[in-house]
């Protein structure tokens, strides 16, 4: 009985979202990565360069992003608070995006990102 509710659980369960990085090298890595977690998050438990200085404080700009054209509209949209911070990077885009504030959910499953060459850690001063 044990066995057949363990094996309907994973019969059942949704597969994960996959989020594909991009060095930029150009080299594609894509990995799972769990409903709730935040961009910078999975980057972070998959050895992506994404520092996230301020630890997710928006008090940086150490996780930006820049997001799929194909994938942009399907964010919720940055806060003001996001939109100051991004004004001071380099390498602004107009898809450009804080890691901290793209919270994965299942509609995200397929997200492309690429990183920027170089960042501006803000708490540097």
């Amino acid at each position: 009985m044990r066995l057949r509710r363990e094996l309907f659980r994973l019969k059942n369960q949704k597969p994960l979202p996959n989020i594909t990085f991009i060095d930029p090298d150009g080299t594609r890595r894509q990995f799972e990565a769990t409903v709730g977690q935040t961009l910078l998050e999975v980057g972070q438990e998959n050895g992506i360069d994404l520092e996230g200085a301020c630890e997710a404080c928006m008090a940086c700009s150490t996780c930006h992003v820049i997001v799929d054209e194909e994938w942009y509209a399907r964010l919720e949209p940055s806060s003001e608070d996001e939109k100051d911070l991004l004004d001071l990077v380099f390498n602004l885009e107009r898809t450009s995006r804080l890691g901290c504030q793209i919270h994965i959910t299942d509609e995200l499953d397929g997200l492309v990102v690429s990183l920027p060459r170089g960042h501006l850690n803000l708490q540097d001063g």
